[in-house]
Parts: structure tokens; sequence; C-alpha cells
């Protein structure tokens, strides 16, 4: 098993011999890892623009490992997590679950089912950075366009005809021809139907002044 160069796991444990067991077996398969003893120190080392996964102890010192879930889905960290105890149980198991979390481990636990919790949580945060740069592309567009038109695409999105927004802008319909076809090659849509798509992706809808 390999991952991309800049997907990392991220472990998060207090037990030393615990993460040089894992950094080891980690790296032998060719697999980048990092150990932080708390959640306060992977929060102090590292910035949000982050690449692969979290494998995180459920009982550490200082903020527990759900207490940590909660503050990093809530500053907006997508990373997956997988969870890892010696000491779980049902209700806990259930709750990191339900937040979000891809799997939880039960130390002492295989190697297969460490690599396979990894396989599936680089593969999660792989498809999630790729939605989000194609987010991010959209809006890139959107905003090289005019203001104008952003006015026209928000009223043919609509459902607005030429004319209808025309009379709406106080300009001609040619001149609404001219501004949607910039709108099209400017959103590399090839036709309206990939535009309303488009514009659907980034929940734009608002029309942009008069």
């Amino acid at each position: 098993m390999t991952s991309s160069v800049d997907q990392i796991v991220h472990i998060i444990d207090d037990d030393a011999s615990i993460c040089d067991a894992l950094l080891n077996l980690l790296d032998a398969i060719g697999i980048g890892a990092r150990c932080y003893s708390s959640a306060e120190q992977f929060r102090e080392e590292i910035g949000t623009a982050l690449a692969g996964c979290i494998l995180l102890d459920a009982r550490l010192p200082g903020i527990s490992g759900p207490e940590f879930q909660d503050q990093l889905r809530r500053s907006g960290c997508e990373l997956p997590i997988i969870f890892m105890t010696a000491h779980g149980d049902m209700a806990m198991v259930r709750k990191v679950l339900k937040a979000g979390a891809i799997e939880f481990l039960i130390k002492p636990f295989q190697k297969e089912e460490l690599l396979q919790a990894v396989q599936q949580a680089f593969a999660i945060d792989a498809e999630r950075r790729s939605e989000r740069a194609t987010l991010e592309g959209i809006q890139a567009r959107i905003n090289a366009l005019t203001d104008r038109e952003k006015q026209v695409m928000a009223m043919v999105t609509a459902g607005l005809l030429n004319k209808q927004i025309a009379a709406e802008l106080g300009i001609s319909e040619i001149m609404v021809k001219v501004h949607r076809r910039r709108v099209m090659d400017g959103m590399q849509a090839g036709s309206l139907a990939d535009l309303v798509k488009l514009c659907e992706q980034v929940k734009f809808a608002s029309w942009v002044g008069t």
C-alpha cells in the first residue's frame, strides 16, 4: 500500500512506545507519519492546510479525543479521523462514529486493521480535497466576471429570457447576448445546463446589484 506524497498520518497519542511502533510500521510501507503527544501539541504545530488523516487516541491527557474531534470539525478541519483506544466503550464508539470518525480501533489492533483504515481515510481525504479544489476553481471563475456578467448569469440561470433580462437591466438584447457569451466563456460552460450546474455547486443564486 502506498500513499500520495502529501498525505500523512498524524498520530496523536501520549504513549511514546505506541507512537514509535506506529511510526515504524507506517514508515516500513512508505506512508509518511508524524507523532504528537497531545491534542494541544497538534493544534500548536500544525496549520489548516493538511492532507492525510488523524490517528487519534480517545483517552488523551488534557483535551480528550472526542472533545478534540468536536473542536476540529468546528474549526473546519476535514481530515478523516481514525480513533484508537485500549479502553473504549460502546457509548464512546457510537458518539465518535456518529460525529464522523471513519473507524474505531481497539488496542492492540492488527496491522491489517490499521492499514485498511488508513487506506480508507486517504481515499476520503483525496476525494474531499478534489471536491474542494473543484469548488474553488468555480468560485475563481465567478470572481473573474464583471458585476454585470454576474447579474446576467444569475438571471439566465433563474430561467429569464434575453428580452426579460434586457428589460430588467435596461440594456439591449444584443448586449445581453454579449454578456451571456462572456459568461459562458468565462465559466467554461458548454451549455445552459452546465452553467446551472456550476452555479448550483457553489450556491450562486443571488443577483448582484441592478
